[in-house]
Protein backbone atom coordinates (compact mmCIF):
# COMPACT_ATOMS: atom_id res chain seq x y z
CA UNK A 1 0.00 0.00 0.00
CA UNK A 2 2.67 2.19 0.80
CA UNK A 3 4.04 1.96 -2.49
CA UNK A 4 1.26 2.73 -4.74
CA UNK A 5 0.78 5.63 -2.69
CA UNK A 6 3.69 6.85 -3.78
CA UNK A 7 3.50 5.60 -7.48
CA UNK A 8 2.46 8.76 -8.73
CA UNK A 9 2.43 12.77 -8.04
CA UNK A 10 -1.49 12.78 -7.18
CA UNK A 11 -1.69 10.22 -4.54
CA UNK A 12 0.11 11.65 -1.64
CA UNK A 13 -0.20 14.92 -2.20
CA UNK A 14 -3.95 14.91 -3.15
CA UNK A 15 -4.77 12.98 0.49
CA UNK A 16 -2.84 15.51 2.17
CA UNK A 17 -4.69 18.11 1.10
CA UNK A 18 -7.94 16.16 1.80
CA UNK A 19 -6.50 15.76 5.53
CA UNK A 20 -5.10 18.97 6.00
CA UNK A 21 -8.55 20.62 5.10
CA UNK A 22 -10.47 17.67 7.37
CA UNK A 23 -7.95 19.01 10.27
CA UNK A 24 -7.12 22.81 9.84
CA UNK A 25 -10.61 24.25 9.03
CA UNK A 26 -12.11 22.59 12.87
CA UNK A 27 -8.79 23.21 14.38
CA UNK A 28 -9.46 27.27 13.46
CA UNK A 29 -13.02 27.25 13.89
CA UNK A 30 -12.73 25.63 17.60
CA UNK A 31 -10.16 28.66 18.20
CA UNK A 32 -12.29 31.22 17.14
CA UNK A 33 -15.49 30.14 18.45
CA UNK A 34 -14.65 28.27 22.00
CA UNK A 35 -11.16 29.70 22.15
CA UNK A 36 -9.16 26.93 21.92
CA UNK A 37 -5.51 27.47 21.89
CA UNK A 38 -3.59 27.70 18.68
CA UNK A 39 -0.23 25.37 19.08
CA UNK A 40 0.91 28.26 16.41
CA UNK A 41 2.12 31.65 17.98
CA UNK A 42 1.80 33.09 14.84
CA UNK A 43 -1.55 35.42 15.04
CA UNK A 44 -4.99 33.47 14.71
CA UNK A 45 -6.35 34.64 11.38
CA UNK A 46 -2.86 35.07 9.68
CA UNK A 47 -1.91 31.32 10.68
CA UNK A 48 -5.59 30.51 9.56
CA UNK A 49 -4.65 31.73 5.81
CA UNK A 50 -1.24 30.87 5.77
CA UNK A 51 -2.23 27.35 6.14
CA UNK A 52 -5.24 27.33 3.81
CA UNK A 53 -3.29 28.61 0.97
CA UNK A 54 0.06 26.97 1.37
CA UNK A 55 -0.68 24.12 3.04
CA UNK A 56 -3.87 22.67 1.99
CA UNK A 57 -3.88 24.56 -1.75
CA UNK A 58 -0.18 24.12 -2.16
CA UNK A 59 -0.92 20.34 -1.63
CA UNK A 60 -3.47 20.04 -4.00
CA UNK A 61 -1.57 22.22 -6.78
CA UNK A 62 1.57 19.67 -6.25
CA UNK A 63 -0.45 16.60 -6.61
CA UNK A 64 -2.25 18.69 -10.04
CA UNK A 65 1.35 19.26 -11.44
CA UNK A 66 2.94 16.43 -10.48
CA UNK A 67 0.32 14.18 -12.63
CA UNK A 68 -0.51 17.13 -15.73
CA UNK A 69 3.25 17.30 -16.53
CA UNK A 70 3.91 14.14 -17.37
CA UNK A 71 0.70 13.97 -19.52
CA UNK A 72 1.12 17.31 -21.12
CA UNK A 73 5.18 16.48 -22.02
CA UNK A 74 4.54 12.72 -22.82
CA UNK A 75 7.56 12.03 -20.26
CA UNK A 76 7.32 9.51 -17.47
CA UNK A 77 5.55 10.36 -14.09
CA UNK A 78 6.80 11.24 -10.85
CA UNK A 79 6.83 8.38 -8.18
CA UNK A 80 9.32 6.87 -5.17
CA UNK A 81 11.89 9.05 -3.89
CA UNK A 82 11.21 12.42 -5.33
CA UNK A 83 7.70 12.43 -3.87
CA UNK A 84 8.56 11.11 -0.90
CA UNK A 85 10.95 14.13 -0.37
CA UNK A 86 8.58 16.46 -1.34
CA UNK A 87 6.23 15.24 0.95
CA UNK A 88 8.87 15.26 4.22
CA UNK A 89 9.31 18.93 3.43
CA UNK A 90 5.55 19.79 3.26
CA UNK A 91 4.76 18.06 6.75
CA UNK A 92 7.69 19.39 8.17
CA UNK A 93 6.85 22.80 7.29
CA UNK A 94 3.33 22.29 8.67
CA UNK A 95 4.49 20.89 12.35
CA UNK A 96 7.07 23.40 12.70
CA UNK A 97 4.29 26.09 11.90
CA UNK A 98 1.63 24.42 14.54
CA UNK A 99 4.22 24.49 16.98
CA UNK A 100 6.37 27.62 15.88
CA UNK A 101 6.64 28.85 19.26
CA UNK A 102 9.69 26.01 19.82
CA UNK A 103 11.85 27.05 17.03
CA UNK A 104 13.61 29.83 15.29
CA UNK A 105 11.62 31.93 12.98
CA UNK A 106 14.28 31.75 10.56
CA UNK A 107 14.25 28.13 10.67
CA UNK A 108 10.63 27.82 10.37
CA UNK A 109 10.40 30.35 7.13
CA UNK A 110 13.52 28.08 5.48
CA UNK A 111 11.04 25.18 5.68
CA UNK A 112 8.12 26.38 4.45
CA UNK A 113 9.83 28.67 1.87
CA UNK A 114 11.77 24.86 0.35
CA UNK A 115 8.93 23.72 -1.35
CA UNK A 116 7.45 25.06 -3.79
CA UNK A 117 11.41 25.65 -5.36
CA UNK A 118 11.61 21.97 -4.71
CA UNK A 119 7.99 21.43 -6.89
CA UNK A 120 9.20 23.73 -9.82
CA UNK A 121 12.89 21.79 -9.89
CA UNK A 122 10.99 18.55 -10.46
CA UNK A 123 8.67 19.67 -12.80
CA UNK A 124 11.10 22.27 -14.60
CA UNK A 125 12.56 19.44 -16.66
CA UNK A 126 9.81 17.88 -18.46
CA UNK A 127 8.47 21.39 -19.40
CA UNK A 128 11.39 22.64 -20.67
CA UNK A 129 12.56 19.60 -22.59
CA UNK A 130 9.56 19.74 -24.40
CA UNK A 131 9.05 22.87 -24.83
CA UNK A 132 5.71 23.00 -23.44
CA UNK A 133 3.16 25.64 -23.84
CA UNK A 134 2.73 25.23 -20.32
CA UNK A 135 6.06 26.36 -19.56
CA UNK A 136 4.96 29.35 -18.44
CA UNK A 137 3.22 27.95 -15.42
CA UNK A 138 6.76 28.19 -13.81
CA UNK A 139 6.44 31.99 -13.67
CA UNK A 140 2.79 31.77 -11.95
CA UNK A 141 4.68 29.40 -9.37
CA UNK A 142 7.76 31.25 -9.12
CA UNK A 143 5.55 34.72 -7.99
CA UNK A 144 3.01 32.34 -5.38
CA UNK A 145 6.61 31.42 -4.03
CA UNK A 146 7.33 35.41 -3.93
CA UNK A 147 3.93 36.08 -1.92
CA UNK A 148 4.81 33.29 0.73
CA UNK A 149 8.26 34.94 0.68
CA UNK A 150 6.55 38.55 1.48
CA UNK A 151 4.08 36.47 4.01
CA UNK A 152 6.97 35.27 6.09
CA UNK A 153 8.50 39.32 5.56
CA UNK A 154 5.51 40.89 7.32
CA UNK A 155 5.90 38.09 10.05
CA UNK A 156 9.50 38.65 11.01
CA UNK A 157 8.89 42.32 10.77
CA UNK A 158 6.00 42.52 12.46
CA UNK A 159 4.17 43.83 10.16
CA UNK A 160 0.63 41.96 10.14
CA UNK A 161 -1.19 44.17 7.05
CA UNK A 162 1.61 43.05 4.78
CA UNK A 163 1.48 39.53 5.81
CA UNK A 164 -2.34 39.89 5.40
CA UNK A 165 -2.08 41.34 1.89
CA UNK A 166 0.71 38.86 0.53
CA UNK A 167 -1.76 36.29 1.55
CA UNK A 168 -4.87 38.01 -0.75
CA UNK A 169 -2.39 38.25 -3.65
CA UNK A 170 -1.52 34.42 -3.38
CA UNK A 171 -4.98 33.91 -3.64
CA UNK A 172 -5.23 36.09 -6.84
CA UNK A 173 -1.89 34.13 -8.26
CA UNK A 174 -4.57 30.79 -7.71
CA UNK A 175 -7.56 32.08 -9.05
CA UNK A 176 -5.35 33.35 -12.32
CA UNK A 177 -4.53 29.82 -12.71
CA UNK A 178 -7.98 28.42 -12.09
CA UNK A 179 -8.91 30.50 -14.72
CA UNK A 180 -6.10 29.54 -17.08
CA UNK A 181 -6.62 25.41 -16.45
CA UNK A 182 -10.33 25.58 -15.17
CA UNK A 183 -10.69 27.60 -18.72
CA UNK A 184 -9.56 24.66 -20.55
CA UNK A 185 -10.48 21.53 -18.60
CA UNK A 186 -14.26 22.71 -18.00
CA UNK A 187 -15.19 22.64 -22.02
CA UNK A 188 -13.06 19.60 -22.27
CA UNK A 189 -14.32 17.25 -19.69
CA UNK A 190 -17.75 19.21 -20.87
CA UNK A 191 -17.72 17.96 -24.24
CA UNK A 192 -16.15 14.52 -23.38
CA UNK A 193 -19.07 13.67 -21.51
CA UNK A 194 -21.51 14.82 -23.80
CA UNK A 195 -20.28 12.65 -26.69
CA UNK A 196 -20.88 9.73 -23.83
CA UNK A 197 -24.02 10.04 -24.27
CA UNK A 198 -24.62 10.51 -27.87
CA UNK A 199 -24.55 14.15 -27.57
CA UNK A 200 -23.04 16.74 -30.03
CA UNK A 201 -19.96 19.07 -28.75
CA UNK A 202 -21.81 22.00 -26.72
CA UNK A 203 -18.98 23.90 -25.03
CA UNK A 204 -17.16 26.38 -26.72
CA UNK A 205 -13.61 28.64 -25.89
CA UNK A 206 -13.95 32.18 -27.73
CA UNK A 207 -10.19 32.98 -27.82
CA UNK A 208 -11.04 36.71 -26.84
CA UNK A 209 -13.36 36.29 -24.00
CA UNK A 210 -10.51 33.67 -22.45
CA UNK A 211 -7.69 36.39 -23.20
CA UNK A 212 -9.79 38.86 -21.48
CA UNK A 213 -10.90 36.80 -18.46
CA UNK A 214 -6.58 35.99 -17.69
CA UNK A 215 -6.15 39.29 -18.59
CA UNK A 216 -8.67 40.81 -16.06
CA UNK A 217 -7.11 38.53 -13.31
CA UNK A 218 -3.61 39.40 -13.89
CA UNK A 219 -4.91 43.17 -13.60
CA UNK A 220 -6.81 42.51 -10.71
CA UNK A 221 -3.39 40.57 -9.11
CA UNK A 222 -1.91 43.73 -9.78
CA UNK A 223 -3.91 45.91 -8.45
CA UNK A 224 -3.94 44.32 -5.40
CA UNK A 225 -0.40 44.25 -5.27
CA UNK A 226 -0.19 48.19 -5.71
CA UNK A 227 -3.85 49.79 -4.64
CA UNK A 228 -5.49 47.25 -2.72
CA UNK A 229 -9.01 47.91 -1.46
CA UNK A 230 -9.58 51.00 -3.95
CA UNK A 231 -11.98 52.24 -5.59
CA UNK A 232 -10.08 51.08 -9.11
CA UNK A 233 -9.44 47.41 -7.31
CA UNK A 234 -13.67 47.52 -7.22
CA UNK A 235 -14.14 48.77 -10.57
CA UNK A 236 -11.83 45.90 -11.82
CA UNK A 237 -13.56 43.28 -9.81
CA UNK A 238 -16.68 44.78 -11.50
CA UNK A 239 -15.73 43.96 -15.08
CA UNK A 240 -13.71 40.60 -14.20
CA UNK A 241 -17.21 39.41 -13.04
CA UNK A 242 -18.55 40.37 -16.42
CA UNK A 243 -15.81 38.76 -18.18
CA UNK A 244 -15.90 35.80 -15.90
CA UNK A 245 -19.64 35.34 -16.34
CA UNK A 246 -19.78 35.64 -20.05
CA UNK A 247 -17.03 33.17 -19.87
CA UNK A 248 -19.35 30.49 -17.89
CA UNK A 249 -22.25 31.07 -20.47
CA UNK A 250 -20.27 29.43 -23.11
CA UNK A 251 -19.58 26.20 -21.70
CA UNK A 252 -23.52 24.10 -21.81
CA UNK A 253 -24.00 23.91 -18.00
CA UNK A 254 -27.56 22.79 -18.11
CA UNK A 255 -26.49 20.16 -20.39
CA UNK A 256 -24.27 18.36 -17.16
CA UNK A 257 -27.14 18.87 -14.71
CA UNK A 258 -27.13 15.00 -14.74
CA UNK A 259 -23.46 14.41 -14.11
CA UNK A 260 -21.89 15.62 -11.10
CA UNK A 261 -18.42 15.39 -11.70
CA UNK A 262 -18.82 17.78 -14.18
CA UNK A 263 -21.55 20.23 -13.23
CA UNK A 264 -18.99 20.58 -10.19
CA UNK A 265 -16.79 21.84 -12.33
CA UNK A 266 -19.02 24.30 -13.75
CA UNK A 267 -20.93 25.21 -9.80
CA UNK A 268 -16.79 26.21 -8.63
CA UNK A 269 -16.06 28.02 -12.00
CA UNK A 270 -19.35 30.18 -11.38
CA UNK A 271 -18.07 31.09 -7.76
CA UNK A 272 -15.47 32.84 -9.08
CA UNK A 273 -18.05 35.91 -11.20
CA UNK A 274 -20.19 35.60 -8.12
CA UNK A 275 -17.13 36.29 -5.67
CA UNK A 276 -15.61 38.92 -7.97
CA UNK A 277 -19.30 40.81 -8.23
CA UNK A 278 -19.09 40.58 -4.30
CA UNK A 279 -15.73 41.91 -4.25
CA UNK A 280 -17.04 44.65 -6.38
CA UNK A 281 -20.02 45.58 -4.33
CA UNK A 282 -17.69 45.54 -1.34
CA UNK A 283 -15.33 48.00 -2.31
CA UNK A 284 -18.01 50.23 -4.19
CA UNK A 285 -20.81 50.33 -1.89
CA UNK A 286 -19.72 48.84 1.26
CA UNK A 287 -22.83 46.89 1.38
CA UNK A 288 -23.06 44.42 4.33
CA UNK A 289 -24.04 42.31 1.99
CA UNK A 290 -20.91 41.49 -0.03
CA UNK A 291 -18.73 41.95 3.26
CA UNK A 292 -17.47 38.60 3.10
CA UNK A 293 -16.69 38.18 -0.68
CA UNK A 294 -12.83 36.88 -0.29
CA UNK A 295 -14.69 33.36 1.35
CA UNK A 296 -16.99 33.46 -2.13
CA UNK A 297 -13.51 33.01 -4.14
CA UNK A 298 -11.71 30.72 -1.54
CA UNK A 299 -14.37 28.26 -0.40
CA UNK A 300 -16.66 28.29 -3.80
CA UNK A 301 -14.39 28.44 -6.61
CA UNK A 302 -10.66 27.62 -5.48
CA UNK A 303 -12.01 24.72 -3.03
CA UNK A 304 -14.58 23.26 -4.80
CA UNK A 305 -12.60 22.86 -8.26
CA UNK A 306 -9.54 21.60 -6.33
CA UNK A 307 -11.63 19.03 -4.96
CA UNK A 308 -13.68 19.02 -8.32
CA UNK A 309 -10.48 17.97 -10.07
CA UNK A 310 -8.67 15.59 -7.20
CA UNK A 311 -12.23 13.28 -7.40
CA UNK A 312 -12.03 13.04 -10.92
CA UNK A 313 -8.16 12.95 -11.69
CA UNK A 314 -8.14 10.08 -8.63
CA UNK A 315 -10.62 8.09 -10.29
CA UNK A 316 -9.17 8.24 -14.02
CA UNK A 317 -4.82 7.83 -13.06
CA UNK A 318 -6.46 4.67 -10.79
CA UNK A 319 -8.08 2.82 -13.69
CA UNK A 320 -11.87 3.52 -12.91
CA UNK A 321 -14.79 4.90 -14.44
CA UNK A 322 -15.59 8.28 -14.20
CA UNK A 323 -18.28 8.30 -11.87
CA UNK A 324 -18.13 9.60 -8.67
CA UNK A 325 -19.69 7.89 -4.88
CA UNK A 326 -22.96 9.66 -3.87
CA UNK A 327 -21.10 10.20 -0.66
CA UNK A 328 -18.81 13.20 -2.78
CA UNK A 329 -22.02 14.36 -4.54
CA UNK A 330 -23.15 15.49 -1.31
CA UNK A 331 -19.57 16.67 -0.43
CA UNK A 332 -19.86 18.82 -3.50
CA UNK A 333 -23.00 20.73 -2.05
CA UNK A 334 -21.63 20.56 1.74
CA UNK A 335 -18.78 22.79 0.30
CA UNK A 336 -21.32 25.25 -1.68
CA UNK A 337 -23.47 25.11 1.87
CA UNK A 338 -19.96 25.73 3.59
CA UNK A 339 -19.57 28.75 0.79
CA UNK A 340 -22.74 30.38 1.34
CA UNK A 341 -23.09 29.93 4.84
CA UNK A 342 -19.65 31.94 4.77
CA UNK A 343 -20.36 35.23 2.44
CA UNK A 344 -24.06 34.94 3.48
CA UNK A 345 -24.92 33.85 6.78
CA UNK A 346 -24.25 37.13 8.48
CA UNK A 347 -26.35 38.93 6.41
CA UNK A 348 -28.98 37.14 4.39
CA UNK A 349 -29.58 34.92 7.17
CA UNK A 350 -29.29 36.55 10.03
CA UNK A 351 -26.94 34.43 11.85
CA UNK A 352 -24.40 35.82 14.79
CA UNK A 353 -20.81 35.30 13.30
CA UNK A 354 -19.52 32.60 15.69
CA UNK A 355 -22.50 30.93 14.39
CA UNK A 356 -21.88 30.85 10.88
CA UNK A 357 -17.90 30.10 11.17
CA UNK A 358 -19.29 26.90 13.80
CA UNK A 359 -21.80 26.27 10.64
CA UNK A 360 -19.73 26.72 7.41
CA UNK A 361 -16.90 24.60 9.45
CA UNK A 362 -19.22 21.77 9.71
CA UNK A 363 -20.54 21.55 6.38
CA UNK A 364 -16.84 22.06 5.71
CA UNK A 365 -15.34 19.39 7.48
CA UNK A 366 -17.97 16.94 6.81
CA UNK A 367 -17.26 17.36 3.25
CA UNK A 368 -13.80 16.24 3.64
CA UNK A 369 -14.62 13.91 5.96
CA UNK A 370 -16.22 12.33 2.96
CA UNK A 371 -13.46 13.42 0.58
CA UNK A 372 -10.81 11.35 2.67
CA UNK A 373 -13.24 7.83 3.90
CA UNK A 374 -13.81 7.15 -0.02
CA UNK A 375 -10.34 8.63 -1.68
CA UNK A 376 -7.82 7.61 0.81
CA UNK A 377 -8.40 3.26 -0.12
CA UNK A 378 -8.38 4.66 -3.63
CA UNK A 379 -5.18 7.18 -3.31
CA UNK A 380 -3.29 4.23 -1.20
CA UNK A 381 -3.85 1.31 -3.66
CA UNK A 382 -2.91 0.12 -6.80
CA UNK A 383 -4.53 0.71 -9.82
CA UNK A 384 -7.34 -1.49 -10.32
CA UNK A 385 -6.56 -2.29 -14.14
CA UNK A 386 -3.11 -3.67 -13.16
CA UNK A 387 -0.92 -0.92 -15.00
CA UNK A 388 1.86 1.33 -13.17
CA UNK A 389 0.85 4.37 -11.49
Amino acid sequence: MSSSLFAYGFRPHFLLAGVAALLLVPVWASSFVMGTPLGSSWPPMLWHGHEMLFGFITSAMAGFLLTAVPSWTGQKGFAGRPLIMLVGLWLAARLLIASSGLWPPVLITAVDLAFLPALALLVAGPLLRSRSRNTPLLLVLALFWLTDVVFHMGLLRSNPPLALQALHVGIDVVLVLVTVIGGRIVPAFTNSALRTLGLPDAARNRAVVTGLAVAAMVLIMLIDMFAPETRLAGLIAALAAVVQGARLLQWATWRTLRQPIVWVLHLSYAWIPVGLALKAVALLSGAAIAAFWLHALTIGALTTMIVAVMTRASLGHTGRALVVDPLITLAYLLLTGAASIRVFGLSALGLNYPSVIALAALCWTTAFLLFVGVYAPILCRPRIDGKAG
